[in-house]
């Protein structure tokens, strides 16, 4: 059996190369978790955002809808703080090699898709505080406003809120069509970077 020169046998060390190999090539537990925590909680917040007027979106009858919305929607700032937070300490695995426009194309997709999961819960807050709406939660708790109202400026955060609501849907749609191409036509191992080990969709 061939022997390491500290006396321990070589596939010992084979094996943890090839795991320190493999870490490399896939996202974290953690971070894995963030990323599709983030993804399920915007599409819940997007398919019960209560949309239209000031007044339907009000009215008693919506009360479980936009209370929902609001609280999933606090639950994605917080999620994109941690995330934001534990990337600043978390090893990445190195990404394959592809074009130029690719990777700047990946970067910006992934840039403006962390914008968006920031500027909506501002706007979203923003608007309904300077309209003269408390935030409501599940839980019943209302966060009144801080600010004196402004209603006209508050009626304009809100229509950008519901913009960026379905600019974020599209950019995460054009964002997963991505990573099936990466998937399917060029195998590069992108999609099962972010899967956890169990999916069986695996490279």
């Amino acid at each position: 059996m061939d022997r390491h020169p500290y006396g321990l046998p070589s596939h010992v060390f084979m094996k943890g190369n090839e795991m320190e190999n493999r870490s490399r090539t896939r996202y974290g537990t953690v971070a894995q978790a963030f990323h599709w925590a983030t993804a399920i909680l915007v599409l819940i917040a997007f398919i019960y955002g209560p949309g239209g007027s000031e007044q339907r979106i009000y009215l008693p009858a919506r009360d479980f809808d936009r209370q929902l919305h609001e609280t999933l929607g606090l639950c994605v700032f917080a999620l994109a703080v941690m995330r934001i937070l534990w990337r600043m300490v978390d090893t990445r695995p190195e990404p394959p090699l592809f074009s130029r426009w690719m990777g700047i194309a990946a970067k910006a997709v992934q840039g403006a898709l962390y914008l968006l999961l920031f500027a909506l819960p501002f706007t979203a807050i923003a608007g309904a505080w300077l309209e003269g709406h408390p935030l409501t939660l599940l839980t019943g708790v209302e966060i009144p406003s801080p600010f004196g109202i402004s209603h006209d400026a508050g009626a304009t955060i809100a229509t950008i809120h519901t913009w960026l609501g379905d600019a974020i849907l599209w950019l995460a749609g054009f964002h997963a069509l991505a990573a099936l191409y990466h998937h399917l036509v060029l195998k590069d191992g992108i999609l099962s970077s972010m899967l956890p080990r169990w999916f069986p969709w695996q490279r």
